[in-house]
């Protein structure tokens, strides 16, 4: 699944591609992947100018003039795709679909503008899915009401990460960062990179972290989310950025998937062990249980 900084590639990405195009015709092939009604589609979306692309925690969401949005959701393996007979952009899981003629056998749904150009949704394994709702009724639904803030937001501080973790204090870190009712969009590549950035031990109790080390969680939560974003994301096997370019962040990796390398603030062996269910690296001297 894409943590925060790949989708938020895949929104700013499309954002100079569709917004202001008029959609002109859709096609799926079930409704498990277009869960929307005929008379929705016909009245709400066809018809209808791109008029933003926004993100919540991994969720896409593209305004439409109706003042109805589609809500976009990529899950494991899915990709979005525009195409216009001199361009062709693509984001997502990194198969041969980025460059193959579309629709595929991946295609599940098919957006069509009055220019010609075309956005695709494929999804190997079916997992994702296209909603359209009202735009007003977003905040509503039971994800958007149970998600925590955004991490990158300029008006969230340290202060107020810290008291997310506040009812956590019995679970360790690892697990708490992951769960995305504390914080939004942070998932396993960057819960291990800000651990490791902290000095903080992943089995730690949340209760065990002082002010200090949870400012400095926040702290190298933020710079490596923004330097992957800068980087287009970390391309972890499944995603691409808008340009169908791998991400880069994976180069600047400090602890993940570099068991057995030496730590590069301390020169120790990267080790990896199972926290929270996960996969997760540490370097066993800086980051001490």
């Amino acid at each position: 699944m894409p943590e925060l900084p790949e989708v938020e590639t895949v929104r700013r990405g499309l954002g100079g591609l569709i917004i202001g195009k008029k959609i002109i015709a859709e096609a799926h092939d079930t409704a498990k992947g277009f869960p929307n009604t005929v008379a929705d589609v016909a009245q709400f979306m066809i018809g209808a100018k791109v008029t933003d692309i926004r993100r919540r925690a991994k969720v896409l969401m593209i305004d439409l003039s109706t003042d109805y949005s589609l809500i976009i959701h990529l899950k494991m393996t899915g990709q979005l795709v525009y195409v216009d007979p001199e361009n062709r952009f693509g984001a997502g899981h990194p198969n041969d679909s980025l460059v193959n003629i579309l629709p595929d056998a991946s295609t599940r749904v098919t957006i069509t503008f009055t220019d010609g150009s075309q956005l695709f949704f494929n999804d190997q394994r079916k997992f994702g899915w296209v909603r359209l709702m009202p735009t007003l009724e977003i905040p509503n639904i039971p994800f958007m009401q149970k998600v925590g803030p955004e991490p990158l937001e300029s008006d969230f501080t340290a202060r107020q990460f810290a008291e997310r973790f506040a009812r956590r204090g019995k679970t360790n870190i690892k697990a708490a960062l992951l769960d995305q009712s504390v914080v939004a969009g942070v998932g396993n590549i960057y819960a291990d990179e800000s651990l490791w950035g902290a000095k903080i031990h992943p089995q730690r109790l949340v209760a065990s972290l002082t002010d200090t080390e949870f400012t400095a969680l926040y702290t190298d939560l933020r710079e490596v989310m923004n330097l992957a974003i800068k980087k287009g994301g970390s391309s972890n096997h499944t995603y691409v950025n808008a340009e169908g370019k791998k991400g880069s962040y994976m180069d600047f990796a400090r602890a993940f998937r570099r068991e057995g390398l030496p730590c590069p603030r301390c020169g120790a062996t990267i080790e990896k062990m199972r926290v929270a269910g996960r996969g997760t690296h540490i370097c066993p001297v800086c980051q001490t249980l």
